[in-house]
């Protein structure tokens, strides 16, 4: 007969038990249970705590999740006088998946840390050598933030952001979060890394843009995007060239792309800050570090963080380096960014430039340099020796439009007069006066608000724009010059091909051309070139009815 399920049998004796062993008590058991469920309740919190830490679910949307904080894409139509931004919702692979395969988007090192808290990286608050340099009203805002996410940040901050549209028709600008530098930058180094991969995603991209209503019927000139690592990494001359050719791809002619360096030559290119560490929420954030950066005690008259690089000629870093040993240990320190003390969390060069009155700003592997920002974040003078490292490159931003404006916020020296020694860096800084250059440091700090990227989605408030909120006006102004200057234009741009002038490969459109700057592009290491000498070779390969439009984007 079976048993009933309310009656069980005795349980057989377990193999090796005492037969008139005493039944074990059931509180231990319970307890044991009970200990096993808390571990087990641990281990899901552990992992669902990893689960929130990692990138892509910490900023971005689900792939194709458009919802928008405001319904209506506008929370204060005043807020949002010059139009409307319609972010693309791109194909996963253009953005979710780069950041999803962090781990091995760098050779060297996991990339996941730095595109953390939306491309600003792990809060410095984390750092113990961080809270000897900030004040703890300013720690909240500052972040290790690496240098080449600018398109993650910018993303993030447009996908909140007050002036968001989801309806394509209400728009009057249209972003393309394509985070081209992440891409490009995973097949940089690789050891089987061909000129197809660094290519396939723009092409791959370009290819669905042009598929798009609103680019098909404008031919993208109110469209942008965001380029986070240097202009010439998108630049590719000849097949076995530096980086990708996406910039020359057919399809971006029209494009305007905003570029931590852009080159000066191309009207459709915008140059705007490299991300520094300082991420403020709100506008009294900033204030806070103002008073701080102004009131310190700098102890240095000028500071210099870099490193002699092997395999370069005459390199000009050696000349400053020596500048700063002549000068002596009392007036000038200089911080070996060999290793990782530059590229790490970036304390060692914040330290350094808040010591400093001055702090020397030599080209990098291009002409610019974050080093320029992290200067002006912690209050020091930059000291100019290339016009494109600062004057020429980010005119959204810096005060550039006279010599004397530019003297109110800089120092420049001709490169080739200190090299041949005809005067020093000592002398040049030691002829300010110390009201001159309290009143420079001044006009620095005041500048910091337009140079950092901040945290909040709506920006900075209380009246005081962020380099986004500069950006965006300055993408709104242009796009409305352009449909002004297209009212004369009696047809679209046509498609673009290839063609050489000069002997160089270029791309261009037949007979309205839009960016025909190609041409007049050297290569990464050439010699400068002026605007004016720029906007008139411009003429000669781009038709008249383009003419005045290319030469409002030179004025924008």
């Amino acid at each position: 007969m079976a048993e009933s399920p309310r009656t069980p049998g005795n349980a057989p004796t377990p193999p090796g038990s005492p037969l008139n062993a005493t039944a074990p008590s059931p509180a231990p058991a319970l307890l044991r249970g009970s200990l096993l469920f808390l571990a087990f309740l641990a281990v899901q919190l552990v992992l669902f705590g990893s689960l929130l830490s990692f990138p892509s679910s910490r900023f971005l949307p689900a792939p194709g999740d458009i919802n928008t904080t405001w319904a209506n894409g506008v929370s204060d139509a005043g807020a949002c006088k010059a139009g409307l931004i319609y972010v693309y919702d791109l194909p996963s692979e253009f953005n979710h998946d780069l950041v999803d395969d962090c781990e091995s988007l760098w050779p060297w090192y996991s990339f996941c840390q730095y595109l953390a808290h939306g491309g600003f990286g792990q809060r410095a608050a984390t750092v113990p050598v961080f809270f000897n340099l900030t004040p703890n009203v300013s720690l909240p805002s500052w972040y290790v933030t690496d240098q080449f996410q600018l398109e993650v940040i910018i993303h993030r901050r447009l996908l909140s952001h007050r002036c968001r549209t989801t309806d394509p028709a209400l728009a009057t600008a249209y972003y393309v979060p394509f985070y081209a530098g992440l891409d490009v930058g995973s097949h940089l180094w690789g050891d089987n890394a061909t000129v197809a991969d660094r290519d396939r995603a723009g092409i791959r991209l370009l290819r669905w843009l042009r598929n798009q209503t609103s680019f098909r019927r404008s031919g993208g000139w109110d469209h942008f995007l965001t380029l986070g690592r240097i202009t010439w990494d998108f630049r590719r001359y000849g097949d076995d060239g530096w980086g990708t050719n996406f910039v020359f791809m057919p399809g971006m002619e029209n494009l305007t792309r905003l570029s931590i360096e852009a080159d000066p030559t191309d009207p459709m290119e915008v140059g705007v800050p490299y991300p520094t560490g300082f991420h403020p929420h709100v506008a009294a954030d900033v204030r806070a570090w103002q008073r701080h950066v102004l009131s310190r005690k700098r102890s240095k008259l000028f500071g210099f963080a870099g490193a002699p690089r092997v395999g370069f000629r005459d390199d000009f870093r050696d000349v400053l380096l020596e500048e700063c040993e002549d000068a002596g240990r009392e007036r000038c320190r200089s911080v070996d960014c060999r290793g990782s003390q530059c590229t790490g969390n970036g304390a060692a060069v914040l330290e350094l430039f808040l010591d400093s009155k001055f702090c020397l700003q030599p080209r990098g592997d291009s002409f610019t340099r974050r080093s320029l920002f992290d200067c002006m974040v912690a209050g020091a003078v930059p000291v100019l020796f290339w016009r494109r490292t600062a004057y020429d490159q980010y005119r959204w931003y810096l005060p550039a439009r006279s010599r004397a404006e530019e003297r109110e916020w800089s120092v420049f020296i001709d490169p080739r007069v200190l090299r041949v020694g005809n005067v020093s860096v000592q002398e040049v800084l030691e002829g300010f006066s110390e009201k001159r250059v309290r009143r420079m440091r001044k006009r620095v700090v005041e500048m910091i608000p337009r140079i950092v990227y901040a945290s909040a989605s709506d920006g900075l408030g209380d009246g005081m724009e962020d380099a986004l909120d500069v950006a965006l006006a300055g993408v709104m102004k242009r796009f409305s010059q352009r449909r002004r200057s297209m009212t004369h234009v009696e047809r679209p741009p046509g498609p673009v091909v290839p063609q050489r002038v000069d002997n160089k490969s270029t791309m261009t459109t037949p007979s309205d051309a839009k960016n025909g700057t190609a041409a007049a592009i050297s290569q990464h290491d050439s010699a400068e070139k002026s605007s004016a000498n720029s906007s008139s070779y411009i003429k000669t390969v781009v038709s008249e009815a383009s003419a005045s439009l290319i030469k409002s984007l030179h004025m924008s």
